[in-house]
């Protein structure tokens, strides 16, 4: 079996440091290669990979301003659908543009889903329905316009986290800096809750950052630390008393949150989309649906067994166990054909 890997270009595969889909296609493709499967993987050419790269893009449009991120995508995505008759398998993870060249090729595409960023995009997904094989990443975020082969969750490599059983006093918000991640409420909780709070991540949305967050940072109880790459980011998700996630949107995974169990972390999380799914509501974390209930939960934190947070996750979200749920996802689409 012959397989390709299409990562997204907006960063390197994996990232330095923010870019989920680009993690996501890293822990596919290296576990895909671990197995002894040949994979090839289309990324941007500074990637990283014991799979065959293949790049077009010299680097990430997220990285160098040099980089038209519209035509580099173009050339990125026709690069590999050119070649499409040398795999058995295409699997993309670039959104739903290359599903425009799926009638023009032979080769079966797989499509993991990572979301959708707007209702608008999914008449594309619509129109092609039946010339691909679509993927979710959790049941919560499946659109009922659309058909399925499989739910397949996001797995985690566990050699990049570090469970620890002794963690700090302080709350983690560790994410997107923009309002439906919730930074401003994890701000609130931690201030309620007379815990300092450390906020690490992509600034997505300045006008928030600069008018609802950095207010509140003084380097004290509230702290920024930045973008935090992959050794930051163990650092902190091991370290924390408990991960703050109060998301106002239906997120379809929350890569964090898996993240965070693997170190023992519990995690607090507004119940919206997947976090379900995801947390064991008593036992790996708690579910909430208000400031009031999220402060109350941070008391209670201090109960959860971090050996139970690590054990599920394990369990559920390692690369082992998303690499073997694709692996059966390529069968069965090979024996359809």
């Amino acid at each position: 079996m012959k397989i390709a890997i299409l990562s997204p270009i907006a960063w390197r595969t994996p990232p330095l440091r923010y870019g989920p889909w680009e993690q996501v296609a890293s822990n596919i493709t290296e576990g895909l290669v671990a197995k002894g499967l040949d994979v090839t993987l289309f990324a941007t050419g500074n990637s990283n990979t014991n799979a065959k790269l293949q790049s077009i893009s010299p680097t990430a449009y997220g990285e160098d301003d040099s980089i038209a991120s519209k035509v580099w995508e173009c050339l990125h995505i026709s690069f590999l659908m050119e070649q499409a008759n040398d795999f058995d398998i295409i699997h993309n993870h670039f959104d739903y543009l290359p599903l425009s060249y799926s009638r023009l090729i032979k080769t079966p595409m797989v499509t993991t889903i990572h979301g959708f960023s707007s209702p608008k995009i999914i008449p594309v997904f619509k129109r092609y329905n039946n010339h691909n094989y679509y993927v979710s990443i959790s049941n919560a975020d499946r659109s009922p316009e659309l058909n399925y082969i499989a739910t397949v969750y996001n797995g985690i490599n566990p050699v990049d986290f570090t469970f620890n059983s002794v963690p700090d006093d302080y709350l983690l918000f560790f994410g997107r800096i923009h309002p439906e991640k919730g930074t401003y409420e994890a701000i609130q909780i931690a201030k309620r809750a007379k815990r300092k709070l450390i906020i690490a991540g992509l600034v997505q949305d300045e006008d928030y950052f600069y008018s609802r967050v950095k207010p509140h940072i003084n380097n004290e109880d509230i702290v920024y630390v930045g973008n935090s790459g992959p050794k930051q980011r163990d650092e902190l998700l091991r370290q924390a008393f408990a991960l703050l996630h109060p998301i106002s949107f239906n997120e379809p995974f929350g890569l964090s949150v898996a993240e965070a169990m693997f170190c023992g972390t519990p995690v607090i999380a507004f119940n919206r989309g997947s976090m379900s799914e995801i947390i064991l509501d008593g036992k790996t974390g708690f579910l909430v649906n208000t400031l009031d209930e999220a402060v109350a939960a941070v008391d209670k934190t201090s109960n959860i067994n971090r050996w139970d947070c690590k054990q599920w996750a394990s369990s559920n979200f390692s690369q082992d166990k998303m690499v073997e749920g694709y692996i059966d996802v390529y069968k069965s689409i090979l024996s359809y054909l």
